[in-house]
């Protein structure tokens, strides 16, 4: 039998997170009042990605980078649930192997039509 968790038990979690907050706090004070303070036409101006805003913004573009960009965060997720599969690979028996079989083959499904949409052909 499993004692009960006590709020001591939480102590050092706590003095952690007091630890992180008070540095972020402190160190966002510091920079703020140690830092230089010059204001410039550049420094002033709207930055976003990188890219000068400059001219009309409804210009049209290539969205293949989002695309794959988007792809490729969908498919990372989905991997990441194999891993407490394998973890508990023993304990789930068959029965798991037949719901990783069928959550393999949603993804291959999903994999196979990204394929025939041609979605990740440059060309």
């Amino acid at each position: 039998m499993q004692a009960q968790s006590t709020s001591i038990d939480f102590l050092p979690i706590i003095f952690q997170v007091i630890v992180a907050l008070g540095f972020v706090v402190t160190t966002l004070v510091a920079t703020h009042f140690l830092g230089p303070k010059r204001k410039t036409s550049d420094k002033l101006e709207v930055f976003e990605a990188g890219v000068k805003s400059v001219g009309n913004a409804r210009q049209p573009f290539s969205i293949k980078y989002f695309v794959v960009a988007i792809l490729f965060v969908l498919f990372d997720i989905e991997v990441i649930f194999m891993y407490p599969w394998a973890v508990n690979f023993r304990e789930l028996r068959m029965d798991g192997m037949i719901e990783m079989f069928i959550f393999m083959g949603t993804l291959l499904l999903g994999f196979v039509y990204v394929i025939k949409k041609k979605v990740l052909d440059w060309n």
